[in-house]
């Protein structure tokens, strides 16, 4: 498993898994079996500094599609991560973030960005 990249070897389609660690880590992997893309998740939140019983399973899409890590934070101070795959396309994931990101539907919110993006092919994009 491959925390940004997908395996060559693999055939057909892959799956994004995350896996979270409230306030404290995160991980992600791509792959093409659901409970080793999640377990593989959980070892990367684990690596980050969390202990395993607080690296929960958050989301596996299958096909991954496009996918975006976003950066929520409450305006009573929590934040946490929301997690969207399974996008057909650059253009829909994008509309997917604004609408999770509408402070008008979302009143509650101070902060909402997307900090983290993978194609359909699971390659980890730079944020512009």
């Amino acid at each position: 498993m491959h925390s940004a990249n997908p395996a060559s070897a693999q055939d057909g389609p892959i799956g994004i898994a995350f896996a979270q660690a409230p306030e404290q880590s995160s991980g992600v992997c791509t792959g093409q079996s659901t409970d080793k893309t999640l377990a593989c998740a959980r070892a990367k939140c684990v690596e980050g500094g969390a202990m395993a019983q607080d690296c929960l399973r958050v989301k596996w899409c299958y096909p991954a599609g496009w996918s975006a890590d976003l950066f929520v934070q409450h305006r009573e101070g929590i934040h946490w991560h929301e997690y969207l795959c399974g996008w057909d396309s650059k253009e829909a994931l994008m509309a997917a973030v604004a609408v999770a990101c509408d402070r008008e539907r979302r009143d509650f919110l101070i902060e909402c960005s997307a900090v983290r993006f993978w194609d359909d092919q699971g390659q980890e994009l730079e944020v512009n």
